[in-house]
């Protein structure tokens, strides 16, 4: 599996944006999510991948300062109104640990995940106990993550094995009581 199939599978996960419109009030953007009660300053998703909808299409791009984005033909000013999707960052323990993990231990957890109804980026808290034992010859112990999709929470644990053989076992807890556990185990 190569880096560019865990980039498409990333890529195709649902809720990777963040969807609203934009306002233009003494002299500062601001981004009104749709799911979201408040208001948030638009810079502070500069250089943040932004997909403006203008007549009838989404043109995608990246926000730059001043309510600009800057696609790879030209750069458009947005105008005060103008609805968005702001692409949302993974938690950064997520992603390392995504990262670290094998690729069938990868494509496991998250077509499990998928298959739930979740998205990568409905993590709401990781715990990388992973990332904590650097270069140790054995490494071993448990993640914990929770992924909020709005209708349900899962909570996952990790428990991996990493020695002479990599043992990564997964276990799938939803609000619903339903459960499932999935293992990986790579030579």
């Amino acid at each position: 599996m190569s880096n560019s199939y865990r980039s498409n599978i990333l890529k195709s996960q649902k809720r990777a944006f963040s969807e609203g419109t934009v306002l233009f009030d003494e002299d500062l953007w601001l981004f009104f999510e749709i799911d979201a009660d408040e208001e948030s300053e638009l810079d502070f998703y500069l250089n943040h991948e932004i997909r403006l909808f203008r007549e009838d299409s989404w043109i995608a791009g990246v926000l730059l300062e001043g309510g600009i984005i800057a696609t790879p033909y030209e750069r458009i000013r947005m105008h005060d109104g103008d609805r968005v999707q702001i692409k949302k960052n993974i938690l950064f323990s997520l992603e390392n640990l995504i990262e670290d993990i094998s690729d069938d231990a990868f494509h496991q957890f998250v077509s499990t995940l998928n298959n739930l109804h979740y998205s990568l980026y409905d993590s709401i808290f990781c715990h990388n106990h992973l990332a904590f034992l650097g270069g140790q010859k054995v490494k071993q112990g448990v993640n914990f993550m929770t992924f909020d999709n709005g209708e349900e929470v899962c909570a996952v644990q990790h428990h991996f094995t990493y020695y002479k053989k990599e043992r990564d076992r997964f276990e799938f807890t939803l609000s619903t009581g339903k459960r499932i556990v999935i293992e990986s185990f790579n030579p």
